[in-house]
């Protein structure tokens, strides 16, 4: 039976299980995507271009044509009269394609969610990867967590275990969307009283969706939330495992929001929540796997970082120990030395406002300013510790040749009056005057002080001066090394014994450059070995100047003499005041010696009040 008018297409198809009539007006059906319109129909073009917009599929019903397109969209075109079979077939086809075509889009809008998925996966995997400070690491994991799963707050938890075996877990961090959070750390048992216990104890998710109907025996502090007047009312935690299996952490994700931009204020908000999702939990499963290696290896660094700041402090610990006047002067060093660093890289303006220093950079330049005399265990100790110009043993030994010089001229002033020869009293006591202004002198020159004049000359005409032995041996007042050190004309230290001290910077650099610092610390042997160096070359061990010194050494060799001047009294030196200690720099700067500008910026950033109350 033929089809002849558009009223009898719709009885004609009211069979038809895919067709499902939507919406109808005058020449006009809707059905599901499929448009059936009349040719004769009001507004023909209007609703052909609406029908275009909207992607619908068109039968326009008209007496004679063939099929067309229409822009981007297929028109099939029905002519009147035609057979009910055929209606159906046509119908019924369109209807499939599109079905097909509403699968096909799905597919499509799924592929592009898996793929932006896929990219945030890859996104938060190397972001995660790439932190290694603890709780830094903690917030970023929790943070991506709640951006994915649509939550409002979260915490996240360290598993800790004693030396007993005894687990517990640490409450480490804490973000909230529409609180203050009153954040407080404390710890928890591994236990079944608790969710996050009992996360840990199953090994496996948890996934709470109202928590008003949780079991009692799952514990959860809701005087909290009747405090804050925050309600929690879903609930997803996730263990983190180590590459052991073992569970080292719980991210605890709270209030899945329909809308991430919602903020949780009144009842109604509360009310408006919903359940955590299958697909919130394979999601944030997936982060926390990848969480877990990444808490692992920043906890890993951590233990590694404080193992190694152990044995620089030990190391600092064993220079120091074998000169306890000097007790503290790395670590003032390093404070003073990282201080200045951490001023100029917030430097603005000048010379060295392009010099930025990073986290990395900043902790390299703390263990160079730490082990920078790490090579003084290469010198002798006597050196080290000499506080005058004679050894404390020599000097011992100087004396006690001037007792026995003095016991002989009194022997033989006895055996002459014993002879019978005249020896006055007044004659022994010039000649034993005689021998205490010699070593009068030579105590005077044994002083780490510029050799007062006409010092030098009496020096030679004492070690010109001899006496006889108990063995019947001519012997010199002082010895030629003795005459040496005595000639010092400044300080306790002979050339070569100096020459020995400033070794000690050759000693460092041979010394640390054995160490496997990597790449982010491997120039700490250069900057601890080049801080004794000057920029006009009169420095050492090398004698280089301004072109081949790194700033961080020229930082440290500004420390490292303000520390030098002004530290506690010492055995061959007095204190100096901050006042003098300036001056006495800058005019090693009017010299050349050392770096103006940062030597302005030490006085300008008061960088010795770190160390000098």
């Amino acid at each position: 039976m033929a089809i002849e008018t558009f009223e009898e297409i719709l009885p004609a198809l009211a069979d038809e299980p895919l067709f499902v009539e939507r919406a109808r007006s005058p020449g006009v059906v809707e059905a599901d995507d499929l448009l059936i319109v009349d040719e004769r129909a009001p507004g023909l073009d209007a609703v052909l271009a609406r029908a275009r917009d909207s992607g619908l599929r068109v039968l326009l019903v008209r007496h004679a044509g063939n099929a067309v397109l229409d822009g981007a969209r297929e028109v099939v075109q029905l002519e009147l009269p035609i057979e009910r079979a055929q209606l159906q077939r046509v119908v019924r086809d369109s209807l499939e394609l599109v079905g097909l075509r509403r699968r096909v889009e799905e597919h499509g809008h799924r592929l592009d969610r898996y793929r932006y998925e896929l990219g945030e996966l890859v996104s938060i995997a190397r972001a995660i990867s790439s932190e290694r400070e603890v709780v830094s690491l903690l917030g970023l994991i929790l943070e991506k967590c709640r951006q994915v799963s649509g939550a409002d707050a979260g915490s996240v938890y360290i598993v800790e275990r004693a030396a007993d075996g005894t687990r517990t877990l640490h409450f480490m961090i804490s973000q909230n969307d529409s609180r203050e959070v009153d954040f407080r750390t404390f710890t928890l048992p591994v236990d079944a009283r608790s969710i996050v216990g009992s996360a840990v104890l199953a090994r496996r998710v948890v996934n709470v969706s109202q928590l008003d109907a949780l079991a009692p025996s799952l514990g959860h502090n809701k005087a909290a939330d009747l405090q804050s007047g925050y309600q929690t009312r879903s609930m997803l935690t996730l263990p983190m495992f180590d590459r052991s299996g073992e569970v080292i952490g719980v991210i605890q994700l709270i209030n899945k929001k329909v809308s991430p931009a919602q903020k949780l204020v009144t009842t109604a908000d509360f009310d408006s929540l919903c359940a955590f999702t299958a697909r919130d939990e394979e999601l944030c499963s997936t982060i926390a796997a990848q969480a877990g290696i990444s808490l692992e290896n920043a906890m890993l660094y951590e233990e590694i970082r404080r193992l190694f700041d152990g044995f620089v402090n030990a190391s600092v610990t064993a220079i120091e120990s074998r000169d306890p006047t000097t007790s503290g002067h790395s670590q003032r060093v390093a404070t003073l030395t990282v201080g200045l660093a951490e001023t100029v890289d917030a430097e603005s303006a000048g010379e060295y406002a392009p010099v930025k220093f990073s986290v990395e950079d900043i902790k390299q330049i703390e263990y160079a300013a730490l082990l920078h005399d790490f090579g003084k265990v290469g010198v002798r100790e006597k050196v080290l510790v000499k506080a005058k110009k004679l050894y404390d043993g020599d000097l011992d030994a100087v004396l006690a040749r001037f007792d026995y010089i003095r016991k002989t001229i009194e022997n033989g002033h006895l055996r002459r009056r014993l002879a019978g020869e005249r020896a006055s009293e007044e004659e022994l006591a010039a000649e034993l005057g005689r021998v205490d202004e010699l070593l009068r002198i030579i105590l005077e020159a044994n002083e780490p002080t510029v050799l007062p004049s006409g010092t030098y000359d009496h020096l030679v005409a004492i070690a010109e001066h001899s006496y006889i032995n108990h063995r019947g041996e001519q012997r010199p007042y002082l010895t030629v090394d003795e005459i040496t050190a005595l000639r010092t004309p400044r300080g306790s230290l002979t050339l070569d014994e100096r020459n020995e001290i400033e070794s000690h910077v050759v000693h460092t650099f041979n010394f640390l450059r054995t160490i496997p610092w990597g790449k982010k610390l491997g120039r700490i042997p250069e900057i601890a070995g080049k801080h004794h160096e000057k920029l006009d070359g009169t420095g050492y061990p090398a004698g280089l100047r301004a072109a081949d010194i790194p700033v961080e050494a020229r930082i440290m060799t500004i420390a490292d003499i303000f520390d030098a001047l002004t530290a506690s009294d010492r055995p061959y030196k007095k204190a100096v005041p901050v006042d003098r200690a300036l001056d006495i720099i800058k005019s090693e700067v009017t010299r050349g010696k050392c770096d103006a500008e940062l030597f302005r910026i030490f006085v300008d950033g008061k960088i010795w009040q770190r160390v000098i109350a």
